[in-house]
């Protein structure tokens, strides 16, 4: 695949970044895509490798290696490397339903799986997986594509993220009726609300969501199912429901001061922020302001580093992030080995830009809260921490222990919780009469059926938060089995 010397004569190229500092001015989405020339060196740099790990989409030892739809890589990395945009176009859609999204904001698991990241930087997968996309509509040849028969088969679905829009595109084209329910007032669930424009603009979003609808989907927003439409309804009026929620329960900070004025979860910050630009462009002023503010952001993910860009945007007086866990290594450490998601030190594009500002990377390490202190009006004041030194006992536990003597007060205005979700929302899930297991619908992998005749489930509410690819994976997978369901047989990938 590509030219067969490609990977030793050509270096990786990474997409150009805007500058950090000028794009801290605007919301836009912060890197630019490649060029054509650029694009076909990288696509040559695609090894005929026999065994594509690539696109194997697997979890060894807890981490997904290879991509988890199976896209085609070497096929289209090798089109674009001869110039056959259309057909790498045609390869890139038979599996991946949107990539307009995971070519932004996938962590690219298939690059870390990648035959010549064995030795060297890996393919540029990711970025020719956007171009790609980017070209097929800039080109006008993504069109709807309206099914020709309809089966007479109605389907709901719960949530429009991934998951959820995923499952709708398959259904759809496989001639069902579907509607999808949103309790939010926008379409795109996550994809909309939970990551910040400057990683995915959302007209971007509002774009596939148009096209959908062109192919025939309902969408119905700020309509929370449970509340505003029961379970027994949407039962009584479809032949199946899907339910893809999402795993939005946050988990919380059991912590001194939790209650202070100034403490917030960190997707509060972000949803209430998008919603304020894109409404009103800020006028609203409906969002949390952290202009002139010391910010501080609890959890080490990238949850906690869209909130540090977000503050950054706002003018923050200073942002830091706290992380539990060491710092990574450079290089792949020995419990690593390829083709495992690389757990090596990166720096991100929140953390670059910080350091653009401030002069210093905002993260901090191994590092633990003890309190939060307000002032006397109840507000946030500052935070008291220690440091932590990470250790492993005899069953291979991770065992942290406080370093004496290691304690610090940071001042500060703000702090937003970034510690991960607990998943689905329960009372929803309760309303369906769907059994759980630690919190997430029990639907076996591969089926997606529940204890009740006709819900199915996928997404991160089955699996628990997870990777955009895995939502889309499911999604795909949950309309197989609804379409299996409805008609005693299906054509569905």
């Amino acid at each position: 695949m590509g030219k067969a010397t490609g990977f030793m004569e050509y270096v990786r190229e990474e997409e150009k970044k805007r500058d950090p500092l000028s794009r801290l001015d605007d919301w836009k989405e912060y890197s630019f895509p490649f060029s054509n020339e650029t694009l076909a060196r990288q696509g040559a740099r695609c090894m005929d490798c026999g065994t594509p790990f690539c696109h194997m989409g697997m979890e060894i030892n807890g981490l997904t290696s290879g991509c988890p739809i199976h896209n085609l890589i070497p096929e289209w990395n090798d089109l674009v490397y001869r110039g056959k945009w259309k057909e790498a176009l045609d390869r890139l859609l038979k599996t991946n339903n949107f990539p307009e999204f995971t070519g932004r904001v996938c962590p690219a698991p298939c690059e870390g799986s990648c035959t010549v990241a064995i030795s060297d930087p890996a393919v540029a997968i990711k970025g020719i997986e956007r171009a790609i996309i980017d070209k097929g509509f800039d080109e006008g040849w993504v069109q709807p594509r309206i099914p020709e028969k309809r089966t007479g088969k109605k389907v709901a679905i719960v949530g429009s993220g991934p998951a959820g829009l995923a499952c709708a595109d398959q259904l759809n084209q496989a001639g069902h009726s579907v509607t999808v329910y949103e309790r939010a007032d926008r379409i795109g669930g996550l994809l909309m609300y939970g990551i910040p424009n400057m990683k995915l603009e959302k007209e971007i979003v509002e774009r596939r969501v148009r096209l959908l609808e062109e192919e025939g989907i309902t969408f119905i927003t700020n309509t929370e199912v449970g509340k505003d439409i029961t379970a027994d309804e949407l039962r009584s009026q479809y032949d199946a429901v899907v339910l893809c929620t999402g795993a939005q329960k946050q988990r919380d900070l059991v912590i001194e001061g939790r209650e202070l004025n100034g403490v917030h979860f960190a997707m509060d910050y972000l949803t209430e922020t998008t919603k304020s630009l894109l409404n009103s462009n800020f006028a609203d002023k409906k969002f949390i302001d952290a202009k002139d503010k010391h910010v501080i952001v609890i959890g080490g993910g990238d949850t906690g580093a869209d909130c540090v860009a977000t503050a950054l945007r706002q003018k923050c007086k200073s942002v830091v992030q706290f992380g539990k866990h060491p710092a990574l290594p450079k290089e792949r450490a020995e419990g690593n080995p390829w083709p495992q998601a690389p757990l090596v030190f990166t720096l991100d594009y929140a953390y670059e830009e910080a350091k653009s500002k401030f002069g210093q990377d905002p993260r901090q390490f191994c590092i633990q809260t003890k309190k939060i202190v307000g002032d006397e009006n109840g507000n946030v004041k500052e935070l008291h921490t220690i440091q932590m030194e990470k250790s492993f006992d005899e069953n291979g536990n991770a065992v942290f222990k406080e370093i004496p003597g290691t304690e610090k007060v940071w001042p500060c205005d703000l702090v937003f919780i970034a510690i991960g979700f607990e998943g689905p929302e329960q009372p929803v899930l309760k309303q369906f009469g769907v059994e759980t297991v630690n919190r997430k619908v029990n639907a076996p992998y591969g089926k997606f059926t529940t204890n009740v005749e006709g819900v199915f489930a996928a997404g991160d509410a089955r699996r628990g938060q997870s990777l955009i690819v895995w939502a889309i994976h499911e999604g795909r997978g949950a309309a197989r089995e609804v379409d299996r369901f409805l008609m005693g047989a299906t054509n569905l990938p």
